[in-house]
């Protein structure tokens, strides 16, 4: 990429397969796929990373309905897009229309980020390295030293499993109401999880149905506990666990940004927890798509004051 004021280029305007025609091909185009994709915060740090590196590039919201996928990839392609980030509800579609995959994206069977390689597209996900990132910042701890507690086994849920798999953590307990699925994602992160490091007697990985009794036991050797559902999202959800279970030993980390604190962040810090929300993780997951596009180092902290900003925070 040319070094160039590429501002011009950027614009808020939300696309569209039948629009995509108005996005320019020039400087280079990047974009986030998802529907809906209006609230996607992406552009604003993304385009700060791209300005502070002196980057000719532009960056778009595609919106993508999952039935439209395949045209909208088949019009990048051919409008030479550098790259792009996909969201819900294409992360799987999306593994499926790339020549070839990184190892966690495989493992997930979902893909995040794309990046075009002269016409062969390359799918990766950034979302497991972009949570531990974010818990090194957030607490100053690694997840691979951690006792690890998951509430949630859906997209985010097993993206995060399998990074901590992926860490080999001290101890991962999953957790998540329809208990059949946890107990799936067990059985296909236990191999990756194995170590020869000796713990003791209890099993270093443990599928939970989401019954109070088996939770409130377990979190008594737990460090960091995790939020990957969408309970909070809304002003009226419920708290997800009960109050008395949160204590000032844990670390607290709820994969939701938006409210800034969810019941459960404001029920743990009340106990004394250290607490953080997910923006942290959509920052670092966009920095490692960065990296994948650019081969460079993002710019961490522009990025983060972008962010913080588009956020209102």
């Amino acid at each position: 990429m040319a070094t160039t004021d590429f501002a011009a280029a950027d614009t808020d305007q939300v696309f569209t397969l039948e629009t995509m025609g108005q996005i320019a091909p020039q400087p280079t185009p990047y974009a986030v796929l998802g529907y809906p994709v209006t609230h996607s915060l992406s552009p604003s740090f993304q385009r700060a990373a791209f300005a502070k590196s002196g980057l000719a590039a532009q960056y778009h919201r595609i919106e993508t309905p999952a039935e439209k996928l395949t045209a909208v990839v088949e019009e990048m392609k051919k409008k030479q897009f550098g790259g792009w980030n996909c969201t819900l509800p294409l992360k799987i579609d999306m593994l499926k229309l790339v020549d070839e995959a990184s190892p966690a994206a495989k493992i997930l069977g979902a893909v995040n980020t794309v990046l075009n390689d002269n016409g062969k597209l390359v799918g990766f996900n950034t979302d497991g390295e972009g949570w531990v990132a974010a818990i090194r910042e957030e607490f100053g701890v690694d997840v691979h030293d951690m006792r690890v507690m998951i509430l949630g086994a859906g997209g985010a849920g097993r993206a995060l499993a399998t990074q901590a798999a992926l860490e080999k953590c001290e101890r991962l307990v999953l957790v998540n109401r329809t208990f059949s699925r946890v107990q799936e994602l067990a059985a296909q992160l236990e191999p990756v999880i194995h170590s020869d490091k000796l713990i003791g007697s209890r099993a270093r990985l443990v599928a939970l149905p989401w019954d109070e009794t088996a939770i409130t036991e377990e979190l008594q050797t737990i460090d960091l506990l995790v939020n990957a559902t969408s309970c909070g999202l809304k002003t009226y959800d419920p708290l997800l666990l009960p109050a008395r279970l949160l204590t000032p030993n844990l670390l607290v980390y709820d994969t939701i940004y938006k409210p800034h604190r969810t019941k459960l962040l404001l029920a743990a810090e009340q106990s004394g927890a250290r607490v953080a929300n997910g923006l942290s993780m959509l920052l670092h997951q966009g920095a490692a798509a960065f990296s994948i596009w650019t081969g460079r180092t993002a710019p961490i902290p522009e990025m983060r004051q972008a962010l913080q900003k588009a956020a209102g925070i």
